[in-house]
């Protein structure tokens, strides 16, 4: 006797393995909580299989569900595959196409990629959200996203998620931002002189911070890590007015000037900025379109 599963419910068990929690999965997906419950009870008596266990307030998937997952994952993206297909044949480009960005990278690409892509095809509908690279990639890879712009820091790699198709864009150097010599409090012009400065860094657990926090170590002092923020516009304004000191990417100057005083570091560490979509989205006319249209906006513009 044939089998007859509900996709949606099956859609369901896979957020839960993807998202962790049943409260994660209905925030995600408009439901309540008891709604995802008792869609995955009811996907339970279809598969006639336990697919979910208690683990103190949370639950666990079975070997089972595990098995129906992996299902779903090939499910979803042959439809995607068949989505692009479908739209590679159709005769002009259209769609959309879902991205999430970092905020220097939005500063310094997305206009000119936005104005390019409305000149060229209209037809194409980029909707842009900022997010942070290593959460950006989980939910590419979870299919919140159709694309990523994300970014890979000297010795620390960017998350690996399977599926996702990564492509270079560019790369720019990391140096150290010093306060103006007008405001500054102490002299430094190293990267050991500036032990005794006030730090401005992203939070914990960001690679930038990680980056930075070692680079210090190597240089023989622990940075004093007085302001957290992810905002690397505040950086430059804390730096600026002779608060603090930064270890800033060159593409965070894009389109402004500075007072800053930005030193070279030695072994010169560049910045690696890459795209990544899912390879079953890959044949989409709209997503490729974005991609050429993102390699074109960070060309440096002829002589």
């Amino acid at each position: 006797m044939l089998l007859v599963l509900e996709i949606r419910r099956l859609i369901l068990l896979r957020e839960l393995a993807v998202r962790g929690t049943i409260a994660a999965v209905a925030e995600a997906l408009n439901f309540t909580p008891s709604a995802v419950s008792q869609q995955l009870s009811q996907l339970e008596k279809e598969t006639g299989t336990q697919l979910l266990r208690k683990a103190g307030r949370r639950v666990q998937l079975t070997p089972q569900a595990e098995v129906l997952v992996a299902s779903v994952g090939e499910i979803l993206d042959t439809l995607e595959r068949a989505e692009a297909r479908l739209q590679a044949a159709a005769t002009g480009v259209s769609g959309r196409v879902r991205l999430a960005v970092f905020q220097s990278a939005a500063l310094a690409f997305m206009p000119a990629t936005l104005r390019a892509m409305a000149v060229r095809f209209p037809g194409v509908r980029v909707e842009m959200v900022q997010r942070e690279p290593e959460e950006a990639l989980r939910e590419t890879w979870a299919r919140d996203f159709d694309m990523v712009i994300a970014e890979q820091y000297p010795a620390h790699a960017a998350p690996h998620h399977p599926g996702l198709d990564r492509r270079d864009l560019t790369t720019d150097a990391i140096r150290l931002a010093l306060p103006p010599a007008a405001v500054s409090l102490h002299p430094v012009d190293s990267l050991p002189g500036a032990r005794h400065m006030p730090w401005v860094m992203e939070p914990r657990g960001a690679a930038s911070r990680h980056f930075a926090e070692q680079l210090c170590r190597r240089a023989g002092f622990e940075p004093d890590v007085r302001y957290e923020t992810a905002d690397l516009q505040a950086h430059i304004r804390l730096v600026e007015s002779g608060n603090a000191v930064a270890l800033i990417p060159d593409l965070v100057w894009a389109g402004r000037d500075t007072s800053c005083r930005l030193l070279d570091l030695d072994g010169r560490p560049r910045r690696t900025i890459f795209t990544a979509q899912r390879l079953a989205g890959a044949a989409s006319p709209a997503a490729r379109a974005l991609r050429e249209a993102l390699t074109e906006a960070v060309q440096p513009p002829p002589p």
